[in-house]
């Protein structure tokens, strides 16, 4: 397990659509374990492959628990939306690949999800709330898409102005 840098905003390959896994196999298991443990390094809730520079549709989400408990991780490999409800669950998101940025956003306020899991089953669950939300954001990443492509073009592009600025003076 290693802990790779992410990604950041804006960077065209994180605009790239990733590729199915074929089956989950101990590389995949290597890639999950990688990005929990890059995902945790940067403390954050998800993380995608396409985050860390691979290209496969892989994430995993691990959403705060209880005071006392450590939250199981969700590795999901090749997720889908199957269903989505009506209803919608605003609030404010970030991501790693955009540090220090957030925005309203707005998403089905349940889904439920298909994918494969860490031992390659077919997994189906329904997910309400924050983990909804959590899980959509990751999804997003698989098919090239930020949190900021929700936004109005003007509050896109502001964003990713300043990310582009403060990459050049970091890079210097």
């Amino acid at each position: 397990m290693a802990a790779f840098p992410i990604i950041i905003a804006p960077d065209p390959e994180l605009k790239k659509v990733s590729a199915p896994v074929e089956r989950v196999d101990d590389g995949v298991r290597g890639l999950m374990d990688d990005l929990l443990e890059s995902m945790r390094a940067a403390n954050g809730l998800g993380l995608s492959a396409p985050q860390i520079g691979v290209l496969k549709r892989v994430i995993v989400v691990q959403l705060p628990a209880g005071e006392d408990e450590e939250p199981d991780p969700m590795f999901l490999a090749n997720p889908e939306i199957t269903w989505a409800s009506g209803e919608t669950y605003g609030g404010e998101e970030g991501c790693l690949s955009l540090p220090d940025h957030f925005a309203e956003v707005t998403r089905p306020a349940g889904v439920r999800v298909r994918y494969l899991g860490r031992d390659g089953e077919t997994v189906e669950l329904d997910l309400e709330g924050i983990a909804a939300k959590c899980v959509q954001h990751e999804m997003d990443h698989l098919d090239g898409i930020l949190f900021v492509d929700h936004l109005s073009a003007l509050k896109r592009n502001i964003i990713l102005r300043k990310l582009a600025k403060w990459k050049r003076q970091n890079a210097a």
